[in-house]
């Protein structure tokens, strides 16, 4: 047995077991590779100091999930959208249509 062989068989014996019911638990990981340029770089820094992320893969993980629930989110807009012909969805029963007033002052309105 080769001393490389014996390392991964070390390393496979002492890897770390994701948690049970949790993603990882049921299918291997796999590689993925991503080129940034420097400015990107800088920004997936900042961000993570910020967010105290501790490794890249922590923050391309998270940056999937929030990419992932924007495109859920974007889905069933456009299903909502197709199950009322372009129309807009009906208001619940206890809502009235907003005022021009009202629309105005949301359109002014500062977060």
């Amino acid at each position: 047995m080769s001393a490389a062989s014996t390392a991964r068989r070390a390393a496979k014996a002492t890897a770390k077991k994701p948690l049970k019911g949790h993603p990882e638990a049921s299918e291997p990981s796999r590689l993925a590779q991503v080129r940034l340029r420097a400015d990107e770089v800088e920004v997936l820094q900042q961000t993570m100091r910020v967010l105290h992320l501790d490794s890249t893969s922590d923050a391309l993980r998270e940056g999937l999930r929030l990419l992932a629930r924007e495109a859920a989110e974007t889905a069933a807009s456009e299903q909502l959208h197709a199950y009322y012909g372009g129309q807009s969805a009906p208001l619940p029963d206890a809502a009235s249509d907003p005022t021009e007033a009202e629309l105005q002052a949301a359109d002014e309105s500062q977060w």
